[in-house]
């Protein structure tokens, strides 16, 4: 039994190394534009493009079945997925954290594409970027919005093209701590946050701040994704049904520090 685990998050991770341990046959596959974890697994750096494409990859190595831990937010990716085993003939299972769910004094909204995030931020001066990369064409945009003054970018991976006058970048990686992002907001007058519904714990103090300092919070809709054969919310119920299919064992996850998505 070959198991491709499409990784790139700290609960992929944790699963792929659950599985070794346990001696299910794992390629552990991630981007690595951010960083390129520590695996005792195989693993496979930089997509499928490389080898004519994710259903030639699957062919090629006897791949027998897809168990999809990317970020929630990794559309095309789990979207190929499911395409890729449903063309070779094998299971495409599929864990994705739960999203964040709104608490008393929580300012949120959805926004469901870019257009929808322009209409919400006008009237907002100093937004918080904190959803990933985003186009300069974006980034134009919202500074034509006549409200905003400047945009605070706070990213995991250097913007790929020069950026416009008033965006300031920051370059971080997760988890935060809650005085961290308190005073990350408070010292560059933040007025309101733009941010993926990523669920986990590692970005989650930047809602915790901005409910304390009642800032309201734009929060991208999740994708709507193609159903996978199996999907799971809880890492303990994956593993064990993975080992169930594909392992002889019972083990449990470590408690190991939460991913650096945001």
């Amino acid at each position: 039994m070959k198991v491709l685990l499409l990784g790139g998050t700290a609960d992929a991770r944790r699963l792929a190394d659950s599985l070794h341990k346990e001696n299910v046959s794992v390629i552990y596959s991630l981007a690595g534009l951010v960083r390129v974890p520590k695996v005792d697994c195989q693993l496979v750096v930089g997509g499928f493009t490389q080898f004519g494409g994710l259903a030639q990859y699957l062919k090629d190595n006897h791949i027998n079945a897809i168990l999809d831990v990317t970020h929630p937010y990794a559309q095309t990716m789990s979207s190929k997925a499911v395409t890729a085993a449903k063309e070779v003939g094998i299971p495409c299972w599929r864990f994705h954290r739960p999203a964040w769910q709104k608490k008393e004094g929580d300012l949120w909204q959805e926004y469901q594409d870019e257009a929808d995030l322009l209409a919400r931020l006008d009237g907002f001066r100093v937004p918080l970027l904190s959803a990933g990369q985003m186009s300069e064409a974006l980034l134009e945009r919202i500074l034509h919005l006549p409200s905003v003054e400047r945009i605070v970018w706070r990213t995991a991976v250097e913007p790929k093209f020069a950026l416009p006058d008033r965006v300031r970048w920051i370059k971080a990686i997760g988890p935060f701590a809650l005085e961290d992002e308190r005073q990350l907001l408070i010292d560059q007058g933040i007025d309101v946050i733009v941010s993926k519904n990523s669920g986990g714990g590692a970005t989650y103090s930047k809602l915790e701040a901005a409910r304390e300092l009642f800032i309201p919070v734009l929060l991208h809709a999740r994708p709507i994704l193609p159903d996978a054969e199996r999907e799971f919310s809880d890492t303990e119920e994956c593993l064990q049904a993975c080992l169930a299919a594909w392992g002889n064992a019972s083990i449990h996850i470590k408690h190991q520090p939460k991913d650096s998505q945001q």
